[in-house]
């Protein structure tokens, strides 16, 4: 295997020149990484977002006053009492521009992150007086955290059962969607499709940086998150478009036993962030660079064609492959470019992660994800200088 080819003339993210050495760049900082760094690209930590937002310059500045938001309560309105109106009007604005899911006749509930709100839905649809505790499932290569979310905290009415193709028990049952999914990208559906079963559509990746939006979906229960939509992974803010307003309601109460509600400050912060967003989202082309999908898909779209180039010339790999279909949004044939690769090692490596781990990069193992060892998640959202030197150790490994 072997580390960083200083010789070697490998291709470059788009925002980046080949010689930044800490200059500006695009708005943003690029630095080279010393040739023994550790390459994390085990979090999916969207930090490639930060030129853009750089570029944009105080376009999202808020000022908040010593005085203000002081009360626990934001609306008497919404079931959702501690959701700052800003945030419930930005949200529904942004849906609408971009056309990925229905607004109309849903409760909003705002969440810390869409972990929080992962949570409180399995609070809110597990009947408290079932004999046993509810099977939630999720169909592997399912999201590493889905079985710490349903065990964590050892409830008597819910409890993880595992991949859900497996699953053959009688009685309600929970069901994780994530689509596009987390680790490999493609679209999914329900797979256990039989009667007494929820089913929970987690889309923090159905966005048009890093999938075609095909359709404005409508499902019951749907998971939003800022972290993967606009980069702002520390405001922590998620949010659930919930069509029965009684399960709405019981999430609300999980959030406000557990929280007392969520914090006011990254609400107003992220509904300015996301108004920004949503005005800029027919602008395509701008001189100002305002959209940040098209900045987005510009970035990943280039990012995988250099991966793809990369892992073509070492023949140690294997990448999945995405159909073309229409975006509604861009209103062009397209294919995904998801927030993470999903990388099988070939040739008899049976486990991925120590062939990573090898030459410095750390990514997260297929057994987290209830697969094969012999895959790994690498995250593809890193900044400029970890994807290239991620790229460069990848072109060295033999």
């Amino acid at each position: 295997m072997g580390g960083t080819d200083q010789g070697r003339a490998t291709r470059r993210s788009p925002a980046t020149p080949n010689d930044t050495d800490g200059k500006e760049n695009g708005g943003g900082v690029t630095r080279n990484l010393p040739s023994d760094a550790v390459i994390n690209l085990d979090h999916g930590d969207p930090t490639m977002y930060e030129p853009f937002w750089r570029k944009l310059g105080d376009k999202c500045t808020i000022v908040i006053k010593g005085y203000e938001h002081l009360s626990y309560f934001s609306s008497n309105k919404n079931p959702c009492w501690f959701l700052e109106p800003k945030l419930e009007d930005s949200i529904r604005s942004l849906h609408g521009a971009v056309g990925n899911a229905e607004t109309d006749g849903y409760t909003i509930v705002v969440g810390t992150g869409s972990s929080q709100l992962l949570q409180s839905v399995l609070y809110a649809v597990s009947p408290p007086d079932q004999p046993n505790p509810m099977n939630v499932v999720s169909a592997a290569p399912y999201y590493s955290c889905y079985p710490e979310t349903a065990d964590i905290v050892r409830s008597g009415v819910y409890k993880w059962a595992g991949d859900a193709h497996g699953f053959d028990k009688d009685g309600p049952y929970i069901e994780f969607v994530t689509s596009p999914n987390n680790p490999n990208g493609v679209i999914r559906g329900p797979v256990v499709n039989r009667d007494g079963g929820i089913v929970v559509h987690d889309l923090a990746y159905y966005w048009p940086q890093y999938t075609p939006i095909t359709s404005s979906l409508d499902f019951d229960i749907m998971l939003f998150t800022a972290s993967k939509c606009t980069g702002h992974a520390g405001s922590r803010i998620g949010w659930a478009l919930v069509k029965d307003k009684d399960i709405a309601k019981r999430m609300v109460n999980f959030m406000t036993v557990t929280s007392i509600g969520v914090s006011k400050e990254s609400q107003l912060r992220v509904a300015k962030i996301l108004q920004v967003v949503a005005d800029g989202c027919k602008r395509f082309g701008s001189p100002d660079g305002d959209n940040l999908f098209e900045f987005g898909r510009n970035m990943m779209a280039k990012r995988w064609e250099i991966l793809r180039e990369t892992v073509k010339k070492t023949q140690m790999f294997t990448l999945p492959k995405y159909p073309l279909q229409h975006c509604n949004y861009f209103g062009d044939l397209t294919q995904a470019h998801p927030g993470f690769a999903w990388i099988k090692c070939n040739d008899g490596m049976e486990d991925c992660e120590e062939v990573f781990k090898g030459s410095k990069i750390l990514v997260r193992s297929g057994r987290r994800f209830g697969s094969d060892p012999g895959y790994a998640r690498v995250s593809m959202m890193s900044k400029d200088d970890e994807f290239n030197g991620f790229i460069d150790r990848l072109s060295s490994m033999i």
